[in-house]
């Protein structure tokens, strides 16, 4: 039961850091930044700089609302499954570009999103949040 709890707290860790990284430091540049001020070392459209800033920032909150509310848990592994693909894609972009550097951040960063995905999808699921008692309910108990 001890190691569930500590499972549990350091999967919460990873999915504070990663929603952080992905809402604030990339995602949000991308959506409120203009174009020009973003380092990109290889030209994108405007409009797909916009769309990977919003699948990050959606990710971001996929990581965390789910767990928070208690509601769609499954959610969650969804989330970051697709953030590591998105990682995955970013880091072929940062080698294309000649970034190894930056490429094998973007892999460190999709391998925490894929046990984060594997932890909230086998080992450690996050509860639904129980339904609340109604009166048809209770009607429907005591019969």
């Amino acid at each position: 039961m001890q190691s569930s709890k500590k499972l549990n707290v350091a999967l919460w860790i990873v999915q504070g850091f990663l929603a952080l990284f992905f809402a604030l430091a990339s995602g949000a540049p991308k959506l409120f930044l203009p174009p020009e001020m973003l380092p990109m070392p290889i030209p994108l459209p405007h409009v797909f700089i916009l769309f990977i800033g919003t699948a990050e920032v959606l990710g971001a909150v996929g990581l965390i609302l789910p767990g928070l509310l208690r509601i769609r848990p499954g959610v969650t592994p969804l989330a970051a499954t697709c953030l590591v693909l998105l990682t995955m894609c970013a880091a072929t972009y940062q080698l294309l570009a000649h970034q190894p550097e930056s490429a094998a951040f973007a892999l460190v960063m999709g391998v925490l999103a894929a046990a984060v995905a594997y932890g909230r999808g086998r080992l450690a699921p996050l509860g639904t949040r129980a339904a609340p008692v109604t009166g048809s309910a209770l009607l429907a108990s005591s019969r």
